[in-house]
């Protein structure tokens, strides 16, 4: 994007939420999430009927196009007449990949109705009339019509606004407040834009998703991982075609990224598929909400469904796999994955699930595939109940590439310090890079970063990455990759050989490898300066010792004694 385009998306995004925050009064942000989401989805799936609406009446009167309807002996009421009947034929969408969208839940009829009075009636075009109750029962309702006439979208749409206990002129101000926002702009400042309705309204839910997991504090992280740790994963493990699936999936952030970075190189979403799967099945909408808004087609299989215990895709064998899943699960285990196939380098730990994410990931991967993973620290050291013996395994079985340590404060959800496992099945390959170079043979080698360092504090409690760090991290990883211009750097990264790494006993962390950066020589002899850092430290002796006894008299003066 240009300057004017990322400025006018940074205005609009902290209008919309300003707005639509203040109109949330004491409703819990969880609620509130996905009654402001399901109107974004609402409105865009209009807003692109709508644009394609448009196209088709500019090209009905047009003689150079294919679909061009000639007037003939009809007079030019009939003419306008036929062609707006015309304009109802679903196939034109259809054909255009565009969801077919019923009067009913059209956006100008929730605009120019949010505020009628219970029992009136809505005119619907062929003569069609419906019974006004409520904004709750309307928008319920336009859903409904919506997941009727398409069937990606069946169980998707919140259809429950009618149970949430919103008042109805709340809703009403909501979708007056994304009915003025200019989703079509043209030009900002001055400025000549070039995005679209859907690039705009896609930006929108991803900012709304974010601003919805900080203000939901730890809950909210369970569903959002941060944009940044997302891009960083993504940039590093480049998935540009083929399978791309994600078994934690929360409202999915990796494939946005992925489509985001497809672009990037010049290359088209439908170059890769997206699997995804997730239990929770209010988040599991919104991911398809997600999906449906970019226009990326995906299976997140028949329903909402534990990973270990109800695989959704069976079968699939990733080119990528990526995945956030929640760090430390204590309560995943079930009896009847005792002797499952997916534990192929040592049974997981009942207790964690750290190393059963990491092993369902690999199982999923195809011969050639590789994965980015997402977990807690203690997963690069422990060797509790067997952990230390499964990375031993997977080690053994030259499957780790790269371990990263990121810095602390990154997630809404946890402190918990986080690191990212590059796994791939094949080192020798050959692979070829988005923009066509061949990876070089990594046999036998694990390249360690230790990005602790890495970041900037951008509010009083969260870290973000900067887009150079994580061009620089990425950058880092590609060049080891591929063989060309990479060297070992002091204090943040280290190609270690699997000899360096059995010595110490199978751990992971990079510090262990990466060494101390080097300080640059200050010209003083070490006896010199040795002898002016021990006469400072008698100083510090000294001030220290005559503060205490002032501290003792002070006390003894108020009756007591140490």
């Amino acid at each position: 994007m240009n300057k004017a385009e990322q400025e006018f998306l940074k205005d609009l995004d902290k209008k919309l939420w300003s707005a639509a925050d203040k109109l949330r009064n004491n409703l819990d942000a969880a609620v509130y999430k996905h009654v402001v989401l399901g109107l974004i989805f609402l409105k865009y799936v209009s807003d692109a009927f709508e644009e394609r609406r448009q196209e088709l009446r500019e090209q009905f009167r047009d003689p150079d196009q294919d679909y061009y309807i000639p007037q003939d002996d009809m007079s030019d009421d009939e003419y306008k007449e036929f062609i707006e009947e015309e304009l109802e034929v679903r196939d034109y969408y259809v054909a255009k990949n565009v969801f077919w969208v019923p009067p009913l839940a059209r956006w100008e009829v929730l605009k120019e109705n949010n505020k009628l009075a219970a029992g009136s009636e809505i005119e619907l075009p062929e003569g069609e009339t419906y019974e006004f109750k409520n904004v709750a029962r309307l928008i319920d309702d336009a859903n409904r019509a919506i997941e009727k006439e398409n069937s990606n979208l069946k169980d998707i749409l919140d259809k429950t606004y009618s149970q949430k206990q919103i008042p109805q002129e709340k809703l009403g101000e909501l979708i007056d407040l994304f009915s003025d926002a200019n989703f079509t702009a043209k030009e900002y400042n001055g400025e000549k834009l070039e995005m679209n309705s859907k690039d705009i309204l896609g930006h929108v839910y991803e900012y709304f998703l974010g601003e919805f997991a900080l203000a939901e504090g730890k809950k909210g992280g369970q569903y959002y991982t941060p944009k940044s740790i997302v891009k960083l994963m993504v940039q590093m493990l480049q998935p540009f075609k083929g399978r791309v699936y994600d078994p934690a999936m929360g409202s999915g952030g990796f494939f946005v990224q992925s489509e985001e970075f497809i672009e990037e190189y010049g290359g088209k979403i439908g170059q890769i598929s997206v699997y995804g799967q997730e239990s929770n099945p209010t988040t599991w909408r919104l991911a398809a909400m997600n999906m449906a808004i970019r226009g990326i087609d995906f299976d997140f299989g028949k329903q909402p469904a534990d990973s270990f215990t109800n695989d959704q895709h069976p079968d699939l064998r990733a080119d990528y796999v990526m995945a956030n899943p929640p760090f430390n699960v204590s309560d995943w285990w079930n009896e009847k994955l005792a002797d499952d196939p997916r534990w192929e380098y040592g049974t997981p730990p009942q207790g964690n699930a750290n190393f059963a994410w990491l092993q369902h990931m690999l199982y999923h991967l195809s011969p050639n595939g590789s994965l980015a993973l997402l977990l807690a620290n203690g997963s690069m050291s422990s060797n509790t109940s067997g952990e230390g013996e499964i990375r031993k395994n997977l080690l053994e079985n030259d499957l780790v590439e790269c371990m990263v340590a990121l810095p602390g404060q990154l997630f809404t959800n946890t402190q918990i310090p986080a690191c990212i496992w590059f796994l791939t099945k094949n080192k020798t390959n050959g692979t070829k890079t988005p923009d066509g170079e061949g990876k070089g043979d990594r046999s036998g080698k694990v390249l360690f970063i230790d990005a602790r360092e890495k970041g900037y504090m951008k509010d009083r409690v969260l870290r973000d990455f900067k887009e150079e760090e994580i061009k620089e991290i990425a950058q880092t990883y590609h060049d080891w990759q591929q063989d060309e211009e990479y060297e070992d750097i002091p204090g943040y990264c280290k190609s270690a050989t699997l000899e360096e790494v059995q010595k110490n006993d199978y751990v992971l962390t990079p510090g262990r490898y990466v060494g101390a950066p080097e300080t640059e020589d200050d010209g003083i002899p070490f006896p010199e300066k040795m002898e002016k850092l021990t006469a400072r430290l008698k100083i510090q002796f000294e001030e220290s010792e005559t503060l205490e006894t002032k501290i003792k008299e002070n006390l003894a003066g108020l009756g007591y004694e140490l």
